[in-house]
């Protein structure tokens, strides 16, 4: 018999990117939003910092009908709070709060964090001030918003995201116990900082030491508030195996439940549309290679490409550029191949001699100078992925196969150069390739195979080992979803993987081309998050019950 789970009444989810487009937390939200205002209609808010006060924000409508009430009462509580809609599928409503008056009482505010919970901010730097006010001042205003509208009787979930809105959770955890808390990590502070220092992460995990590691490299801040939080909250929960494993060694707790990533398919087009799309997209990336190459590349050109953040080694962008080189000096390659990095760096202006290119209807025979990048950089001279192309001596002449270009800007549209959004280009690809080292879920294969294009990914990322889990053995290329064995020393062999990978995709059939792309498809179908959401569910029950269990013990 299956125990009949406890469900929440309201939910409260706080996280820096609510409302606010950074990175793979803002999809997992953005994505996930429809399903819960679906299931809790109106009763589940999103807090995010208002960090766009007095300027635009094209994510938020702010409302000032909704909550109307309890809003003026927070504002007489100290609390600037600014309420509305997120602009998003479902349009869950959304609180944004401005922290920055808690800036003047920072110091009592950790003091307070260290006497209830040992959470050490004696070693704080960079973002640790801005994320604590911003996850103190999100912990005041559901105190708030408790005290006014809510009482014993209704069923309160907080859940807070990353180790920046831990400080909230614990201030809640005290201030108003009747509240059940969740504490997702999403990767950790410490992990993600072991594998960026070219430490090997995977091979000496069991070793490591999260305290000493964080004192090594200066981390012992976020640490603490990541590994107080994880152990005082009522469900501790991360988003795959593999950072479970980092999260049992590291923070010394293991995940309550795993909240595996799903997404909403509903940005993919259907049909005919798909068609135009993919036919649309591939005519605009070879119009602009051919400009700034000088070639005349065709249609049945091989366009491939990696994105995602610009961490060269964490991302694997590095094993990428390895592999492409190899692959000019593959004898089996059939294809021409266009190789893609779209990968937002520290971008300057559109380049003006591309931009007269584009503008014109000319066949050009000769490349522009630096045929590598669309875009100039502020630091032209110190770029890795720049750099690396030219310690392999790669060309882009005419003559080679294998032609790379560095779109180094955010794709909204808008870049100058493409004016296309990242999904209208992703659609026109053939094949994509993450193959990442540190990589606790893995968002960018995720969508490839939504819109029907293999990827090429590795077990060092969630998704990666999810893939492996569903087909019954390690993802192959006729999955739609190439799974590379990935440890902390076989960059070579990932690079040649993922040449041979490429090379055989050159030789298969239109039909070949055809099914893979469906099996691709069909693992993206299993992703949703209607089959994901249960695992929320089951951390709902969890937190709930052990927040009845505490409160029994007051």
């Amino acid at each position: 018999m299956t125990k009949q789970l406890l469900k929440p009444d309201y939910i409260f989810e706080s996280s820096w990117e609510v409302c606010n487009k950074v990175g793979g937390i803002y999809t997992v939200l953005s994505t996930r939003a429809k399903t819960l205002q679906a299931a809790f209609p109106d009763r589940i808010f999103f807090i995010g910092p208002d960090v766009w006060r007095g300027k635009e924000n094209p994510l938020f409508a702010e409302d000032e009908n909704t909550l109307q009430s309890w809003r003026k009462n927070a504002e007489d509580e100290g609390l600037k709070v600014r309420v509305g809609r997120w602009n998003i599928p479902g349009h869950p409503i959304s609180i944004l709060v401005d922290f920055t008056p808690f800036y003047d009482r920072k110091n009592e505010i950790y003091t307070q964090a260290w006497i209830d919970y040992h959470v050490d901010s004696l070693h704080a730097y960079g973002d640790y001030d801005e994320a604590s006010m911003f996850s103190y001042a999100a912990g005041r205003v559901v105190e708030s918003f408790y005290r006014y509208n809510l009482s014993v009787q209704d069923k309160v979930i907080y859940q807070a995201h990353e180790w920046m809105t831990g400080l909230g959770a614990l201030y809640i955890q005290k201030k108003v116990p009747e509240i059940a808390t969740i504490f997702t990590t999403h990767a950790t502070s410490i992990g993600r900082s072991i594998a960026g220092n070219n430490k090997p992460l995977y091979d000496y995990l069991f070793a490591y030491n999260g305290d000493q590691m964080a004192e090594e490299l200066n981390m012992q801040s976020k640490h603490s508030i990541e590994k107080q939080t994880a152990h005082h909250v009522d469900c501790f929960t991360t988003v795959s195996e593999i950072t479970n494993n980092e999260c049992r060694e590291l923070l010394d707790k293991p995940a309550d439940v795993v909240l595996m990533n799903g997404f909403e398919d509903d940005f993919v087009p259907k049909g005919s549309s798909f068609n135009e799309k993919r036919k649309h997209a591939r005519k605009v990336m070879l119009r602009m290679a051919n400009k700034l190459l000088g070639t005349q590349l065709g249609d049945d050109t091989l366009i491939i490409g990696t994105s995602g953040r610009y961490e060269f080694k964490n991302k694997g962008i590095n094993v990428y550029l390895e592999a492409l080189n190899r692959l000019t000096r593959d004898k089996n390659l059939k294809k021409d191949v266009l190789a893609f990095i779209n990968v937002p760096g520290w971008v300057g202006d559109a380049r003006e001699d591309l931009l007269e290119r584009m503008n014109d209807d000319q066949t050009y025979t000769t490349p522009l100078k630096v045929p590598f990048i669309t875009h100039w950089l502020h630091n032209m001279t110190h770029d890795q992925v720049l750099d690396m192309l030219k310690y392999l001596n790669m060309s882009n002449a005419a003559d080679t196969k294998v032609k790379v270009i560095f779109v180094p800007c955010y794709l909204d549209g808008k870049d100058g150069i493409l004016n296309e959004s990242y999904y209208d280009l992703l659609i026109g690809m053939d094949l994509s390739v993450y193959p990442s080292y540190y990589e606790p879920w893995g968002y960018t294969p995720l969508e490839s195979v939504a819109f029907h294009v293999p990827t090429v990914t590795t077990d060092l990322a969630g998704f990666g080992l999810w893939v492996n889990s569903v087909v019954k053995h390690e993802g192959a290329l006729p999955d739609g979803v190439k799974v590379i064995h990935r440890t902390d020393y076989n960059y070579s062999e990932v690079a040649d993987s993922i040449k041979d990978t490429v090379s055989d995709f050159s030789a298969l059939s239109v039909q070949e081309i055809d099914k893979i792309r469906e099996h691709a498809a069909s693992i993206a179908e299993k992703a949703l998050w209607k089959h994901f959401i249960q695992y929320y569910y089951e951390a709902y029950d969890i937190a709930l019950r052990n927040a009845e269990k505490r409160m029994k013990q007051q």
